[in-house]
């Protein structure tokens, strides 16, 4: 018994001896806040571009405060543009970093009507825990002396100013169009957002209407837009996909009569007009405007099911051809 107590007395004295030498807990928290602080202080990340030899603007998408605090996949974003824009700082450029919060739309208002808070409330309650809780704390170089609010009258009156000057170029019309319409969400959903033809975010079967709305002639720029896309450092994936969605080809554009209907012309469009003399056929959308006057009587109940089969079919970004006879001929 006696050997046994004294093998075990050393290692307990060898214990607590180095117990005693054990460096304090790291506190990581307090080590952050502290310079955070100095950083804060000393305008480490407020860039002069005004007197900037080399500036350098690294923007990334400003966060919707429309959910109770930002996921492990805004960081991944903002860290990984932070990191970017650090690299740049190391090879001598000036770097701006803006940092604000995209608090118009229809994830901040579905987001108040959840929780049944007045949106400016809530919002702003929102903005508060994103910058002091989550953004500032992972050490990004924000410059929060420049910080924006899409909901600031200061910076919506710019967005307004910025219409207008596209309006009075022409740049801005007013039409009625067919959209993706969510009657869950009560909003227009684009081609990205429908899943099967379900809203990605609710899981509400999307309906297709036509409603008067804005559109601006992007389409005026087009090859302006494709030519630059060639000297882009993206993928080659990504750059199919904005050329699909500019959606330039070059074509002819022209009438034909619906025989019976000698004012009624519909406008065709084709990028091989030395085919015109073998058409068999002529493809119209499905809401279009024409189908009800042209359609025949006897068409008319096989068109009105496939009109509301196609508007199902045709929502999203993966389209299958198919079609029903109108009754009317050329």
């Amino acid at each position: 018994m006696s050997e046994q107590r004294e093998r075990v007395e050393p290692a307990h004295q060898a214990e607590s001896s180095l117990t005693k030498v054990r460096p304090p807990r790291y506190d990581f928290a307090a080590f952050e806040a502290k310079w955070r602080e100095r950083w804060e202080r000393e305008k480490l990340y407020q860039a002069d571009l005004s007197h900037a030899n080399h500036p350098y603007y690294n923007l990334m998408m400003f966060p919707y405060p429309s959910a109770e605090g930002l996921h492990v996949g805004n960081m991944y974003a903002y860290i990984g543009s932070d990191i970017h824009g650090r690299w740049m700082a190391m090879q001598g450029y000036d770097v701006f970093e803006p940092i604000g919060f995209d608090a118009f739309g229809i994830h901040s208002e579905n987001f108040a009507i959840q929780r049944g808070i007045h949106p400016r409330v809530l919002t702003a309650r929102n903005v508060e825990r994103f910058r002091e809780q989550q953004l500032k704390r992972i050490g990004n170089r924000f410059d929060w002396s420049h910080e924006v609010a899409t909901t600031d009258p200061c910076y919506y009156r710019w967005t307004q100013w910025i219409f207008l000057q596209l309006f009075k170029n022409g740049l801005a019309e007013r039409k009625t169009a067919p959209v993706n319409w969510c009657p869950k969400d009560k909003t227009v959903l684009a081609d990205e957002q429908v899943i099967d033809g379900h809203c990605e975010r609710c899981g509400t079967l999307v309906e297709r209407r036509w409603l008067e709305q804005w559109f601006l002639k992007v389409t005026n720029y087009a090859q302006k837009l494709l030519d630059n896309l060639e000297w882009l450092d993206w993928s080659e994936r990504v750059k199919i996909l904005q050329r699909n969605w500019i959606g330039r080809s070059e074509g002819l554009e022209f009438a034909i009569e619906i025989d019976g209907m000698p004012d009624v012309r519909v406008q065709v469009y084709t990028t091989r007009p030395d085919t015109i003399f073998g058409m068999t056929f002529v493809a119209l959308a499905p809401l279009h405007p024409l189908i009800p006057q042209i359609t025949t009587k006897t068409q008319l109940a096989d068109v009105a099911a496939y009109q509301q089969t196609a508007n199902r079919l045709q929502t999203g970004t993966e389209h299958t051809m198919t079609g029903v006879f109108t009754g009317a001929y050329a």
